[in-house]
């Protein structure tokens, strides 16, 4: 959630600046609310004012006729901020509602641009491998090697969950490893085991509620006769993020990296084709996730911090990549800035997100309520949020397939996961 503040100070220009995203404030709206919640506010202050007075005066009264006189009078006032109170409480609801719909507003060194053609690539890393015979794409090689049951993982669940077995299944798991195993204990982050299932407020707080709740997974579970929602998680961003909520941290806390490997679950229905086919787009992933806690001056350096250290995994892989610049429009709602890494895959000539970054500023942390103090300034402050992901698993995955394929179908396994992860074994048959 943005500062208030700003919408206060200079509404219009925020406005501008959230045109960017393609989000239209609506200015006259927000103006209407504010005029009738300051006017509730003074009336509610003046009431207090009076009653305050009164209070003092019942104090010195030694008759009892005039005291009795005030008290009713008291009463009277009383019930009329009472009155105002309630207003004043549906007033700042009716405001809540309004301020969680709208985005971050973007870094200023966000272009502008309306698609990902728009996106400003930053660099491109790595070298083609040459192939001189007809390339294959993952899901072709995955079922050559006899890796994938499509029909059991259909036939179990339904369409877009997906059935490994054998040493394909070996090494998608061998990967989570050997990104944990790099973030720990060469990038220094702390490794978290999370629940897979959360509650409102979480999704709340990290922003994927209610922007993008048919994207989500939910269950309604039933506890003393009273319906509670949870969700499963599309991301370990949301319960590593809401490990600081409600919390005050020291300055001396920060930075907080966390680091854990979940299983995601989206139920998004859009862009499902030959380009998505396979491992690229599942209802039921695995992804590494890292998330950083930083003091609000150090941000923009963690962002480029937290990017390298997923581009690692990719350079240690030996697998081709780009890093981008999002455009405006295509910078997600609760992000000030984010950089798409984009893998290499052959069968379609093209890259494709593998991991995105992003600085959330203090978006997040206004909804969870996580600040730390400031002993100079004497006062709470917030913090701000950034999450990466480092990386997902199953395009990880397809891009080893595609990138490594030898020509009678076969699969050579990366040079650096052969002997500590894979047991000497060079070639996946």
């Amino acid at each position: 959630m943005i500062n208030i503040k700003i919408l206060r100070k200079s509404i219009d220009k925020t406005a501008v600046k959230l045109l960017k995203k393609g989000f239209i404030l609506n200015v006259k709206k927000f103006n209407k609310l504010e005029k009738k919640r300051k006017k509730i506010q003074i009336i509610t202050e003046n009431f207090r004012s009076i009653q305050k007075n009164i209070s003092k005066k019942i104090g010195n009264i030694k008759n009892l006729e005039n005291k009795k006189k005030y008290l009713k009078k008291n009463k009277k006032i009383s019930k009329k901020i009472n009155k105002y109170n309630k207003k004043f409480y549906k007033i700042k609801k009716k405001i809540h509602n309004f301020m969680i719909k709208i985005p971050n507003i973007l870094s200023k060194d966000v272009h502008f641009g309306e698609t990902s053609f728009d996106n400003k690539i930053i660099y491109n890393y790595g070298k083609f491998k040459k192939m001189d015979f007809e390339i294959k794409n993952h899901v072709d090689l995955g079922n050559n090697i006899n890796g994938f049951n499509w029909h059991a993982s259909t036939k179990i669940t339904g369409s877009n969950f997906v059935i490994m077995q054998g040493n394909l299944s070996k090494l998608y798991r061998i990967l989570s490893q050997f990104m944990l195993d790099l973030h720990i204990s060469f990038h220094k982050y702390q490794e978290i085991y999370v629940p897979y299932i959360v509650n409102e407020n979480s999704i709340y707080g990290t922003g994927q509620y209610p922007k993008f709740k048919s994207d989500l997974f939910f269950i309604n579970s039933k506890k003393n006769k009273k319906q509670k929602k949870y969700f499963l998680i599309p991301t370990a961003e949301v319960p590593l993020t809401n490990l600081v909520k409600n919390t005050i941290l020291k300055k001396s806390d920060l930075p907080c990296m966390f680091v854990a490997n979940t299983p995601c679950f989206r139920s998004e229905s859009k862009s499902y084709g030959k380009k998505f086919q396979g491992l690229i787009r599942l209802h039921q992933f695995d992804k590494v996730e890292l998330v950083q806690i930083t003091h609000p001056k150090n941000s923009s350096t963690a962002l480029e911090e937290i990017t390298s250290h997923a581009e690692k995994v990719l350079q240690l892989l030996k697998l081709p990549y780009r890093k981008v610049l999002l455009c405006s429009k295509e910078t997600n709602f609760s992000s000030k800035k984010t950089y798409d890494l984009e893998v290499w895959f052959p069968s379609q000539n093209t890259y494709k997100e593998i991991s995105s970054c992003s600085n959330m500023s203090d978006f997040q942390a206004r909804r969870i309520k996580a600040r730390y103090f400031d002993i100079k300034k004497n006062k709470n402050l917030y913090v701000h949020t950034l999450n990466g992901s480092g990386l997902a698993i199953g395009r990880t995955l397809a891009a080893i397939l595609e990138n490594y394929q030898l020509k009678d179908g076969s699969i050579k396994i990366p040079k650096i996961l052969r002997k500590k992860y894979m047991n000497g074994l060079k070639i996946l048959k």
